[in-house]
């Protein structure tokens, strides 16, 4: 809130009083504050430690267990990978839904009452952690191949390009917006948390024990099952086909695009306590 004064003007023998002339918050303001709110409390902060600690600890794993023949950096990479892929949805829920569980939502809409700039700027914030988590855990990726290799004398193998590695940070940043989406959807850290963990592995258990037993779903399953059309992300086996994109298109839109904008109307017109 900002006050602009004009030079006094007579109105009627009286002194035009200055006006106070609201101007709206940045979006980059909204942003960095949700990004402290991700940081600010104690379990925040470890669930954001975790990344880096469950990194380095598959890394260590690799090292200590994986055959030789095996010590390249595509085996960092996945052995990473699984981690991030639980991690990261579970910081874009919380993001969301701690606005329910813990009161914060009627002080946050209340200072900011166009809601639909307060969840852009937490997915903003969650996506920014996203990009950067993989990064990281690349890099440690990285390390731990060089460690690895100079351990046990073996050569190193760069068996991951860039577009691979492009690949692998845009599947997780999917999974992270699946989190997302779960959390404008159902606003409640626990049901949220359990829907993501049904999303992510019952429902693919069930399309894949359907599409085993029954041929007439064995073609459908790449356009109808997410995690399946979504997998060739995070394989780092090159750059995806035609078809395989148009899957990882279509499933998005079911699966993701869909319940997104029905839970942001939802978050629209709930009532806020």
């Amino acid at each position: 809130m900002s006050t602009i004064a004009g030079p006094p003007a007579l109105d009627s023998g009286h002194v035009r009083e200055s006006r106070a002339v609201a101007h709206r918050i940045p979006l980059s303001r909204l942003t960095q504050v949700e990004l402290r709110k991700m940081f600010n409390t104690r379990s925040g902060f470890w669930l954001m430690a975790s990344i880096a600690i469950s990194a380095l600890l598959a890394t260590a794993a690799v090292i200590l267990f994986a055959p030789d023949e095996d010590l390249n950096y595509s085996t960092f990479g996945q052995a990473i990978g699984f981690p991030m892929a639980v991690i990261l949805p579970l910081i874009a829920i919380l993001s969301v839904t701690s606005e329910w569980s813990q009161r914060t939502g009627l002080t946050t809409f209340t200072l900011v009452p166009h809601r639909r700039r307060v969840i852009l700027a937490k997915a903003i914030a969650a996506v920014g952690i996203g990009v950067v988590s993989m990064v990281l855990a690349l890099a440690i990726g990285a390390l731990g191949n060089l460690a690895g290799t100079a351990i046990t004398g073996t050569p190193q193998v760069w068996d991951i390009t860039f577009v691979d590695a492009l690949l692998v940070v845009l599947g997780n940043v999917l999974g992270l917006l699946i989190g997302f989406m779960l959390g404008l959807v159902i606003r409640n850290s626990t049901a949220a948390i359990v829907a993501y963990f049904v999303y992510s592995f019952l429902l693919p258990a069930l399309f894949l024990l359907l599409a085993n037993n029954q041929g007439w779903f064995r073609d459908l399953q790449p356009w109808v099952d997410v995690t399946y059309a979504q997998s060739p992300l995070l394989a780092a086996n090159g750059a995806l086909t035609g078809q395989q994109w148009a899957h990882v298109a279509v499933t998005g839109v079911i699966w993701l695009l869909v319940p997104l904008l029905v839970g942001l109307r939802l978050v629209m017109r709930s009532e806020v306590k």
